[in-house]
């Protein structure tokens, strides 16, 4: 199970998504929890007002991820940047492990900074210990307990 949306900007004309709301579900063994992928190239997308609420990590490789720099092979974009706009989005009550040092990991844009992200209530740990962040162009509030801390 994982909950993804993914492959945004992969041209560059498309619509947006936007109203998604993703709550109670675990995740086990995952390579992913709850992500957002966009292309590293230009697009005139965007992605808002997402929610992922409730949910339980188990062992997830990358539990909580918003990646704007995708680039497979690096064939098609590289030494470029997402031109997808991702804001008001809202992770809360996420809770669980991660099988990777960085738990929460926000890789956004230079050209398009996400912005209004919401991280509350969020605990992960990695080999019994608080997981790592690692947040670039991100920009929101954080509340309740969280660990870690990111933006």
């Amino acid at each position: 199970m994982f909950c993804s949306i993914g492959s945004l900007g992969k041209d560059s004309v498309e619509e947006g998504v936007q109203n998604v709301t993703v709550k109670t579900v675990t995740f086990t063994g995952t390579d992913n929890g709850v992500r957002i992928k966009s292309w590293a190239r230009p697009s005139s997308g965007f992605a808002r007002n997402i929610r992922f609420q409730h949910c339980v990590m188990n062992n997830v490789g990358n539990p909580i991820l918003i990646d704007q720099n995708y680039c497979p092979r690096n064939e098609n974009c590289p030494r470029q940047v997402s031109g997808i706009k991702i804001s008001d989005v809202l992770f809360v009550d996420i809770h669980g492990t991660s099988a990777t040092e960085v738990g929460v990991k926000l890789d956004c844009s230079p050209k398009k900074p996400c912005t209004g992200i919401r991280l509350e209530d969020v605990k992960l740990t990695y080999r019994n210990k608080p997981a790592a962040s690692a947040c670039v162009h991100a920009g929101g509030i954080e509340a309740g307990f969280l660990q870690p801390n990111c933006l």
